[in-house]
């Protein structure tokens, strides 16, 4: 039996969906050799957190637990978990409305 593109697909995508299934959760020990650090890191976060919802919420939640997946110092680390503007644009410059959307995130959970 021949299998169409849109069978292709529909497989594919079952199977990511499963993985994510599977992962979520769970302590993955990653490999940070390599990875960026300071300000690279700091902006990747930014970054993945205004595009990807799913690792914003993941932020949200435990921001401990996602930024060890990540090269940064513990400075940089306590920074992005309490959502320290004034810190942050010191080390990476102003900060535009899209690379803003974790701290203002953060800022909002915040409970005055």
């Amino acid at each position: 039996m021949e299998s169409t593109q849109d069978e292709d697909y529909l497989n594919i995508s079952i199977v990511l969906n499963e993985l994510e299934k599977d992962l979520s959760g769970r302590d993955i020990e990653i490999n940070k050799e390599g990875a960026p650090t300071g300000k690279d890191a700091i902006l990747q976060i930014l970054g993945r957190a205004a595009d990807d919802q799913k690792f914003l919420a993941r932020l949200a939640e435990d921001p401990a637990k996602v930024l060890k997946e990540y090269n940064l110092t513990s400075e940089e680390r306590a920074a992005l978990a309490s959502g320290d503007l004034r810190r942050i644009e010191r080390w990476v410059g102003k900060l535009d409305k899209r690379l803003s959307t974790w701290i203002w995130c953060r800022l909002q959970q915040e409970k005055w």
